[in-house]
């Protein structure tokens, strides 16, 4: 049966015996290497990469696909002894057998990457180059021994990672936002602009998206100001979710998203689809590069503007960059109530003036008066996020958009995170609070139906009181 899988039929898999006992497998984490494992990993890599090349000249790669799982195992087991045999090089049973795990996750997969994507409790994949590869877990950065075999290796990776979707990264273009096949983020960057060689960085796709009762759970914020949010949500208010990078912007998205009923219709625009809705009604649009002749690019811009046309009740656009946040704010002023988006920024305030800025890059010269008027009569809320030094991420406020005085636009903070201090295992400590402020659109959420108490508004010192 393998007459057309197997360009050379190999004899069974012969009794193997240890040599280099001491010698590392690949894909186990740790945070130093020293020089003696650097040279056991070296010589492993060498030889899974002679083992690599000799397979890829026997099989039949046109069938892989076609192939079971367990099948091709069998069938690639078989090759890698025969092939250890023809070059007198023996190894133990167990390095056998890792050895045949790693061809297979080269084979189908994305090599020395599998066992950091299948392990639950790393949430980022940092490459700096073919040698050094970090991971992060619960928000702390930590040396990983997995290696690639050389820049080579790793530039195939990435471009079997770009190819699956109909990217291309290379000289001309030497950076690509991508995706995995579970979804998670890539963002790849080679030479010319990254000196040290191709830099890649992997945000993972959450198997179970985190819901908002989780996030009040880890402490990420208050139940309060969850049942504010979701009231939010369900009142049909635009919100903005502002936060640095890795704060969790995406994460309170889907989580906020989550309230969202089943019967509204739904379109999410992104650069690359991350977004993990649950409602059986969602139109997912994702922006595409020019070809090499430098043409055929769709942007963001482009997809909102389609999106209006789509009947949609809601618009979600993943993050607003550039010139697409002008349609989006004409979008939340013109009847499509209950959009959502995410923007880079360190502040509330600052939130607001990247998407004033963002819309200058329109190259057309509106008054600064009137953009202004366009963010505070089309975004109801913005809500801010960080990732604090001990790694955890935070709600660090609430803030409603109340109108406009004079060219300002005026806010009030419903909720804040306080911090108080810092533990001695360098935890940081702080507490949720109500500012005392009760949203200006209490009527309209009680319009709504939704009904929240009144004492969750209550600050500190009145309750007291």
């Amino acid at each position: 049966m393998f007459s057309s899988f197997n360009k050379q039929k190999p004899s069974r898999s012969p009794k193997v015996i240890p040599i280099n006992s001491d010698a590392a497998p690949l894909g186990v984490d740790a945070p130093v290497i020293d020089t003696h494992e650097d040279e056991e990993l070296a010589k492993r890599l060498e030889l899974k990469s002679r083992l690599h090349e000799a397979l890829l000249d026997r099989l039949n790669l046109a069938v892989i696909d076609k192939v079971e799982t367990e099948e091709l195992r069998r069938e690639v087991s078989g090759l890698v002894g025969q092939i250890l045999t023809d070059e007198n090089t023996p190894l133990r049973a167990d390095d056998f057998k890792q050895i045949v795990s790693e061809l297979m996750d080269e084979v189908l997969g994305l090599g020395p990457l599998e066992p950091l994507l299948a392990d639950p409790t790393i949430n980022d994949i940092l490459i700096n180059g073919h040698k050094n590869v970090f991971v992060e877990r619960y928000g702390v950065l930590e040396r990983s021994k997995t290696r690639f075999r050389d820049e080579k290796h790793l530039l195939r990776i990435i471009d079997k990672i770009v190819s699956r979707i109909g990217r291309r990264i290379d000289e001309s273009t030497p950076w690509v936002d991508a995706r995995l096949e579970d979804g998670s983020r890539v963002n790849a960057i080679i030479r010319p602009c990254s000196i040290d060689g191709p830099s890649m960085s992997i945000r993972k796709f959450s198997r179970s998206p985190l819901t908002m009762e989780k996030l009040v759970a880890s402490e990420a914020l208050s139940e309060s100001a969850a049942k504010l949010l979701s009231a939010l949500v369900e009142a049909r208010m635009n919100v903005l979710i502002s936060g640095g990078t890795g704060s969790g912007k995406t994460t309170m998205l889907n989580a906020m998203s989550s309230y969202i009923g089943d019967r509204e219709r739904i379109v999410t625009i992104e650069d690359a689809a991350e977004l993990q809705l649950q409602q059986a009604h969602v139109v997912r649009l994702e922006t595409r590069p020019p070809n090499p002749s430098g043409t055929g690019a769709v942007l963001q811009r482009d997809l909102v503007r389609n999106a209006l046309r789509m009947r949609p009740d809601r618009i979600i656009v993943g993050e607003v960059r550039g010139a697409e946040t002008f349609d989006m704010l004409q979008a939340m002023n013109t009847g499509h109530d209950g959009s959502m988006t995410t923007v880079h920024a360190n502040t509330a305030r600052d939130a607001l003036g990247r998407l004033e800025q963002m819309v200058t890059m329109m190259g057309v010269d509106f008054p600064t008066s009137a953009v202004r008027a366009q963010i505070a009569s089309g975004l109801h809320f913005v809500v801010q996020l960080s990732r604090l030094s001990d790694g955890k991420r935070r709600v660090m406020s609430i803030s409603e958009i109340t109108g406009m005085e004079g060219d300002v636009i005026t806010m009030q903070d419903i909720f804040v995170y306080r911090k108080t201090g810092k533990a001695e295992d360098g935890t940081v400590l702080g507490e949720f609070i109500s500012t005392g402020m009760r949203p200006r659109c209490s009527d309209e959420l009680m319009a709504a139906g939704v009904d929240l108490d009144p004492s969750a508004f209550i600050s500190r010192r009145n309750r007291d009181a």
